[in-house]
């Protein structure tokens, strides 16, 4: 239930820091963060503003229900306004969902290909190929940082930075083992393989985010070769990172320049200890939580796509599409993650009124 004690606290803070970012009275530091406060609570408030509105509203037609000339019509009015207040109420209530402070960032995406070989390989650039062209059509940016490529064309690994607002929010839900049914193409008999690839999401951290001591890595570096045992290049530019305390490896080979390559290893390595970081904050709360939308955990079959039938199947939320190709295409993603997303807000509303 929403308490209005806590809707005036909110739209009380947001009447506030407009009137401090007004006064002119704010240094550097201080107007950048009422700042971006203020911009987080302007959606928040909006919607708080909305339902009150439609709840003065019916207050107003059940007052007019004495009136015999305005009874007719009130009661109309009252009863659409009626059923479209719970859809409004919900939406106030997961605006004051807490957030998750990583969701605004941009994200480094990891595939790697799993059981099943050349095919799982293959399976691997097939989804790297549907997150770049999901990226695109959210106007995102995808640069690649790392590939290791397999005999036939597909990937063992490969590792992405996905620049954009919002990247993590919408992506964080695909961390975990995709599986595929399909006729190879190497296959002779026709016969459906099963292969799967790990795909994990991680927030980009900044240098502020994870402190790193220089003293804590060893770095080797090393002549870089392709697929075959070819040579990329001539020089020793291909750098590996060991972070010590935790034993985490980052290898970068893909610049020519050392000093590049040393900057995306480090980028990386950064993202993985700010999501092992988070992990432990969250292994409290997600101990309590019945479902698995959120867990993020690696090990977990997530989805399944058989080509023979058509079908892509998220097994977290019971859903099916038959559109395979549009979601390969990336066109159709979002009509899983929407739904993903919706039964995350879900879980967590039921969790709170729990709580309460």
């Amino acid at each position: 239930m929403i308490r209005d004690e806590q809707l005036d606290r909110i739209l009380l803070r947001h009447e506030a820091l407009g009137a401090e970012l007004s006064s002119g009275q704010l240094a550097a530091g201080e107007f950048t963060r009422a700042s971006r406060e203020l911009a987080e609570l302007d959606p928040v408030v909006a919607v708080i503003r909305d339902f009150r509105a439609k709840r003065r509203e019916l207050a107003e037609l059940n007052a007019l229900l004495d009136d015999p000339d305005m009874r007719d019509l009130a009661l109309a009015e009252r009863e659409a306004l009626a059923e479209r207040l719970p859809a409004l109420e919900r939406a106030v209530a997961v605006a004051l969902l807490p957030k998750d402070a990583a969701d605004e960032r941009s994200a480094i995406l990891e595939i790697r290909a799993g059981t099943g070989g050349e095919e799982a390989a293959l399976f691997a650039r097939d989804l790297f190929g549907m997150y770049t062209r999901y990226a695109g059509a959210h106007g995102w940016r995808v640069e690649l940082m790392s590939e290791s490529e397999a005999e036939h064309g597909g990937y063992k690994e490969v590792i992405a930075g996905i620049t954009g607002a919002g990247v993590f929010a919408r992506l964080k839900f695909e961390s975990g083992v995709h599986r595929v049914q399909r006729v190879p193409a190497t296959e002779a008999g026709g016969r459906i393989h099963t292969s799967a690839a790990t795909v994990a999401v991680l927030p980009e951290a900044e240098e502020v985010d994870v402190a790193i001591d220089e003293k804590d890595l060893r770095i080797d570096v090393f002549r870089s070769s392709g697929p075959g045992g070819q040579s990329v290049n001539t020089t020793d530019s291909a750098v590996r990172i060991t972070h010590l305390p935790t034993g985490m490896v980052v290898q970068q080979q893909d610049e020519k320049s050392q000093h590049k390559n040393k900057a995306k290893a480090l980028k990386v390595l950064r993202a993985r200890l700010y999501e092992m970081e988070r992990e432990k904050a969250d292994a409290a709360r997600a101990a309590n939580r019945k479902g698995q939308v959120g867990s993020g955990d690696r090990s977990e079959r997530i989805r399944t796509y058989n080509f023979p039938q058509g079908r892509v199947s998220d097994h977290r939320i019971n859903l099916t599409l038959y559109k395979i190709d549009k979601v390969i295409a990336g066109e159709a993603l979002d009509e899983i993650i929407e739904p993903l997303i919706a039964a995350d807000e879900a879980e967590r509303l039921a969790d709170l009124d729990g709580q309460g």
